[in-house]
């Protein structure tokens, strides 16, 4: 059972940083009916940003020494609205110029913003774990944790249990605080409602006098001011690099296309689903000899679920089935 629960522990924490990807990826797709491949390098060179703030420059000197965390989220908070200010000036210089009904050309744009943002940052600080290290946004320590059951010996200490470390609760809380932000945003604003419309149909918006155009930028800086912060959560654990983001990007993809790609609820759920597969399945499957292969390519058993899930709900979990007139 204490494994168990620490490999749920587990699944949510690492769930909830595809989730809050997953998000960002529904953003765009619900305006455009794209898949932005350039969201985990936006998000990734947003978190060097942070970096930057929070490490390599003493633009936050102002704040003590001791307050690392608080140092941290302001460095944060910074780099997300950078992200998302240079997210609006890519959507306005490189995507509205291009017919909407034409994908192709922007398929091949944020594909070509992969691998620019990814061999810039590469050349600027190396394709080498960043020394020192990115700060953690929640104590990350190794008796930082929460101890779940356990038992009690002669001498009075605790042993066993499941362990919730402090900073896995601040990223699923996050994920939470997120989903809540976003929630107000687009229900009680009117660039949220407007975005809504757009959302639901470009042309009946643009009749009814929707700047479609200013819209769909405002969907881009919120995709990607969300990516950045899920990149800055991840950037502790898997160690703050050019290329940390592909594999999450590939979880994030498989969790919004099990949630439904026009559900931002369900891509968060996704996300979660994807999380636990990873921890629980992966854990458990892979201690059968016939299946140990799984441990070298856990990426498998999420894109069996993803196809699973789209062979019977071809519209994702929460997504919404597309009907049509013949």
């Amino acid at each position: 059972m204490d494994l168990f629960l620490q490999r749920i522990f587990d699944g949510f924490t690492t769930g909830a940083i595809y989730a809050a990807v997953a998000v960002a990826l529904v953003l765009i797709f619900k305006a455009t009916t794209l898949i932005n491949f350039a969201q985990g390098e936006l998000a990734m060179g947003g978190a060097f940003v942070g970096y930057i703030f929070a490490v390599r420059s003493d633009v936050l000197d102002f704040i003590s020494e001791e307050d690392t965390f608080l140092k941290t989220w302001v460095a944060a908070i910074l780099a997300m609205i950078i992200s998302a200010i240079v997210a609006m000036l890519v959507e306005r210089a490189l995507v509205r110029p291009f017919d909407p009904d034409d994908h192709l050309p922007v398929v091949l744009i944020t594909l070509g913003l992969f691998l620019i943002i990814n061999a810039v940052v590469g050349e600027i600080f190396n394709y080498q774990a960043q020394n020192p290290p990115m700060p953690g946004l929640f104590p990350n320590g190794f008796e930082d944790f929460w101890r779940i059951g356990g038992t009690t010996d002669a001498d009075g200490s605790v042993s066993g249990g499941a362990r919730l470390f402090w900073d896995a609760a601040g990223i699923v809380a996050s994920l939470a605080a997120m989903l809540f932000i976003l929630y107000l945003l687009l229900n009680k604003t009117k660039m949220g409602l407007a975005f809504r419309a757009v959302s639901s149909n470009v042309e009946s918006a643009r009749l009814v006098g929707v700047r479609t155009g200013r819209v769909l930028g405002f969907g881009w800086a919120l995709a990607a001011a969300f990516g950045t912060l899920g990149a800055m959560l991840v950037a502790p654990r898997l160690s703050l690099q050019p290329n940390m983001m592909a594999v999450v990007l590939i979880y994030a993809l498989a969790g919004a296309a099990i949630g439904g790609l026009d559900s931002l609820g369900g891509a968060a759920v996704g996300g979660l689903i994807i999380g636990l597969v990873n921890s629980v399945g992966v854990g458990y499957i892979s201690d059968w000899e016939p299946f140990e292969f799984l441990r070298a390519i856990p990426l498998l058993l999420s894109l069996i679920a993803m196809l699973l899930t789209l062979l019977y709900r071809p519209s994702g979990l929460f997504g919404t089935k597309r009907v049509e007139r013949v």
